[in-house]
């Protein structure tokens, strides 16, 4: 099973609705993922922008040598976006499925 350090969700104006960390180090504080779901939800729009490609959605996956940041947008406009550990699988679907419950409960 793949570790999930975290797990963000952002509204359509880059607000952070939900921060939820599940790595036991190198936790950030308030500030911190305030900046992080700010500077995502701007690289994303950013990049939408940018793309050479027309109808592009945006970033889906950002691979680094210490972590893979998946991210899922949804038609309103809110982000879901899970940091987890290099070359983990199925994060799309369990994106999909926080959405998922999302809509269930607002």
């Amino acid at each position: 099973m793949a570790a999930i350090y975290s797990l963000y969700i952002i509204n359509k104006s880059g607000g952070l609705i939900y921060y939820k960390d599940y790595g036991s180090a190198g936790r950030m504080d308030t500030n911190d993922s305030l900046r992080v779901a700010s500077l995502w939800h701007s690289m994303h729009a950013i990049s939408q922008q940018l793309s050479p490609v027309s109808g592009c959605l945006g970033i889906e996956l950002l691979q680094a040598d210490t972590f893979d940041l998946h991210c899922f947008q949804s038609l309103t406009g809110t982000k879901f976006f899970v940091v987890c550990e290099p070359g983990a699988q199925h994060m799309e679907s369990l994106l999909k499925f926080v959405y998922e419950l999302y809509t269930d409960y607002v």
